[in-house]
């Protein structure tokens, strides 16, 4: 387990998320400026939640696991910056868009 998913558990079905760098050089070596870089909308679980409680009191679990690399929507999550500097996004596990094969 990550320093960083020692430091902040999420509850429920929420999951941490790190999004991937946004390329800023080409294969050529010619760099992006900021304004030209698109908005990555990939990123690796960091740490999990336990899952959401149904109506019988029954945990659901949650499908990704820490590791995994999912597809973010280009909109939501909650932007988290810890005490490491860099920067994290909280997201229910419905707002996940797919789990990436490697």
């Amino acid at each position: 387990m990550s320093l960083v998913a020692k430091k902040l558990l999420p509850l429920f079905d929420r999951i941490l998320v790190r999004r991937a760098e946004a390329v800023t050089r080409t294969k050529g070596g010619i760099v992006i400026p900021e304004k030209a870089q698109t908005k990555v909308l990939q990123g690796e679980v960091i740490a999990v939640g336990p899952g959401q409680r149904n109506n019988k009191g029954v945990v659901i679990p949650v499908c990704v696991k820490i590791g995994d690399k999912v597809l973010l929507p280009e909109y939501g999550g909650t932007k988290v910056q810890l005490e490491d500097d860099k920067e994290y996004h909280l997201f229910k596990e419905t707002d996940i868009l797919a789990k990436i094969e490697s």
